[in-house]
């Protein structure tokens, strides 16, 4: 019946709870082994994908126009300075531009982005040193917080997946780092529900760049609400039933509890290889597979056709005119991966010679949806792509999952560090990973992470 709820208010504030004690409980010890890698290889590839999406034309003509206040922060791989809030807000933005961020299939995400841009702002605003354990610990509380309302929540088909749930995990991450007690952190992952960013899929299909503008006020978001929590005016009401468990969709808090300490979505994440929407990925990976293998050429395709999950169904659309619209294009993205050796930055840009070639040849290109291929989500987001060639043969191909997925030749540190050496150089890598290493026995994250503040200068 349309107006019943299957969870009471009460239940709301009891599940919030639950997550505010198992982020507290990981203070005071030191992380789990597997925890600690996890959250190093993610920091890793976050902050080269952060510095790789600053230097493209889009955010250095948007840092350009930015007004802002003058300050000492920099933002990754930006030669500007200024006040912390800007700087957070200008990394959020290039975390996802490229479409390159860590992202979470269970969560159906990208929890890392909403995640380490709130931390570091908290340990920037921190007024006294903040240790690297605390930082990591915030980073790993703040990643299990968001990727399990992720996981809870059922989206209204209308809502895309960035600045709203994110907001929870950037406010937990936030009020770990100011040492907050878990009645504040419960009230912070609560607040920050009243705080979320409307995400209409439509305008990401558009290839309209306010899209990526929604990690940023969900990482606000979060600041705000462990502020608010901090100053005991908001607390734990239940006010993610209101939003995230209506306005946005339903939230099932048996999932958003379950196995809570003991298994840790943190460690089911996947790390990208290609460019675009993480929906696209199984299908390119198909295709390079198949041109690997191959005797033909793009020319000697007549037809491709590619069966997916319906969670790729809003990137059915064609013709883009942006960047971002083309990451958000299957057919497109298809094509461009018969014709291109990669899918990257380059191979997206309207500018770029390879545009108009997959352009033309996406006219080649049919994708649908399959019911059986549904039934394996979310453990397997499978692709199939069927090409037939123009002298009559036939030559298909599946991926289960795209590569860098958990469950399939996920990405461990060595891939990760050849990722960041492609994407910003060997230089700029090897300064990522030299603060990265030291971050765990840091007694001062702030300064050791202003050491960023050299690359792209």
């Amino acid at each position: 019946m349309i107006g019943v709820t299957k969870y009471t208010s009460a239940q709301h504030v009891s599940a919030v709870n639950a997550l505010a004690e198992t982020a507290t409980a990981l203070r005071g010890h030191a992380l789990p082994r597997s925890l600690e890698d996890r959250v190093s290889v993610l920091l890793q590839d976050l902050f080269a994908v952060t510095v790789a999406g600053a230097r493209t034309g889009e955010l250095r003509e948007l840092t350009r126009n930015w007004v802002a206040e003058a300050g000492e922060t920099a933002p990754l791989g930006s030669a500007i300075r200024t006040n912390v809030e800007t700087a957070t807000v200008l990394d959020a933005i290039a975390s996802c531009a490229l479409e390159l961020d860590e992202g979470n299939k269970y969560a159906a995400g990208h929890p890392a982005a909403h995640v380490v841009p709130a931390a570091i702002a908290a340990v920037r605003l921190s007024k006294v040193p903040v240790s690297g354990r605390t930082f990591l610990t915030a980073v790993v509380a703040g990643y299990e917080v968001a990727s399990r309302f992720g996981y809870a929540l059922t989206r209204n088909d209308r809502w895309h997946t960035h600045g709203h749930w994110g907001a929870t995990g950037a406010a937990a991450a936030a009020a770990m780092v100011w040492n907050a007690d878990v009645d504040v952190v419960a009230a912070a992952i609560d607040g920050s529900s009243a705080l979320i960013h409307v995400a209409p899929w439509a305008l990401v299909l558009d290839g309209n760049f306010a899209r990526n503008l929604w990690i940023a006020g969900a990482v606000r978001a979060g600041l705000d609400a462990a502020r608010l929590a901090a100053a005991g005016l908001v607390h734990n009401s239940g006010a993610i039933e209101h939003t995230l468990g209506d306005i946005v969709g339903s939230l099932d808090l048996d999932r958003l509890t379950e196995d809570l300490g003991r298994r840790w979505l943190t460690l089911e994440g996947y790390a990208k290889q290609h460019a675009s929407c993480s929906y696209t990925h199984a299908a390119i990976d198909t295709v390079q597979s198949l041109r690997a293998h191959a005797s033909w050429t793009a020319e000697d395709v007549e037809h491709v056709h590619v069966q997916t999950h319906s969670l790729a169904e809003p990137l059915f659309g064609r013709r883009p005119s942006t960047r971002l619209g083309a990451m958000f294009s299957l057919p497109f993205v298809v094509a461009a991966s018969f014709v291109a050796d990669s899918i990257d930055a380059d191979t997206l840009d309207p500018a770029g010679g390879t545009f108009e070639i997959a352009e033309q040849f996406s006219k080649r290109v049919t994708v649908a949806t399959s019911i059986q291929l549904d039934a394996l989500l979310p453990q397997r987001r499978v692709a199939q792509v069927q090409v037939e060639l123009r002298n009559g043969e036939h030559v298909a191909a599946s991926t289960p999952n795209p590569v860098g997925d958990v469950d399939h030749f996920p990405m461990d540190r060595n891939a990760i560090r050849a990722k960041s050496v492609r994407l910003i150089g060997e230089a700029d890598a090897s300064v990522i990973t030299e603060i990265v290493d030291k971050l765990a026995a840091s007694e001062d994250v702030a300064s050791l992470i202003g050491a960023l503040r050299s690359l792209g200068n």
